[in-house]
């Protein structure tokens, strides 16, 4: 792509938590430009395709990793003229929020692919940092206003479970009790199963399903501290 050439590309800001730290999904690159560097999977969108197909055939491609029907949505556009060498690329960020997925399988024009500690996430390729930052941003956003923290659980999980979650997102510790009572007193957000957690130490606890509400009346706010 060269010249006066316009294309649009879609770039993945795919987050789990794996092992209570929040992960990003990156690429090694295996041809240039910014060949070997960390970056986003994602590519050129294909003249028969809309953004999401190309988003996830694209990841399908990268890392060998499927969404199915877990949540992705638009984050943002991003289009400076410099933000790619091959030409201008204006390029759709998207972002999924997904329960801990196996390990990716590197493919098409990436060398490796693999899951991140966000925390230890260095400088990555074209302006895939300030991308991945939104979407950290939109996720810790969206456990303030929304029920997606469930997302990130298995089917079946534990308050403390759900706990961990918005701690891992937020980056902060959360008083235990609050917490439950928060989110077992907001309607919709948790449906009891007959079931317990049988294994580990300590008494069982109670496992849960996600609810059908999708906001959280009132919201559960971060801490501004």
């Amino acid at each position: 792509m060269r010249g006066n050439l316009f294309a649009v590309a879609v770039d993945l800001v795919i987050l789990t938590v794996r092992a209570d730290r929040l992960a990003a999904l990156l690429v090694r690159r295996g041809i240039p430009p910014f060949q070997g560097e960390l970056a986003l999977p994602g590519g050129f969108v294909l003249p028969h395709e809309d953004l999401l197909d190309s988003a996830r055939r694209e990841l399908a491609e990268e890392t060998g990793l499927s969404l199915g029907d877990h949540h992705l949505e638009q984050l943002a556009s991003f289009a400076a003229p410099d933000r790619d060498p091959r030409g201008r690329v204006l390029s759709v960020g998207h972002l999924a929020l997904v329960p801990d997925l196996p390990d990716p399988e590197a493919g098409s024009d990436a060398a490796a692919s693999a899951w991140h500690e966000v925390a230890a996430i260095g400088a990555l390729a074209f302006d895939h940092g300030r991308i991945l930052g939104e979407g950290i941003e939109r996720a810790r956003a969206k456990l303030e206003y929304t029920t997606l923290a469930a997302t990130f659980c298995p089917p079946r999980f534990t308050v403390a479970q759900l706990r961990r979650v918005y701690e891992a997102v937020w980056g902060t510790a959360l008083d235990p009790r609050n917490f439950q009572r928060k989110v077992t007193s907001t309607p919709g957000f948790l449906i009891p199963t007959k079931e317990m957690t049988s294994s580990g130490r300590g008494r069982p606890a109670q496992l849960f399903e996600r609810g059908p509400a999708t906001g959280l009346h009132p919201p559960m706010l971060r801490d501004p501290a």
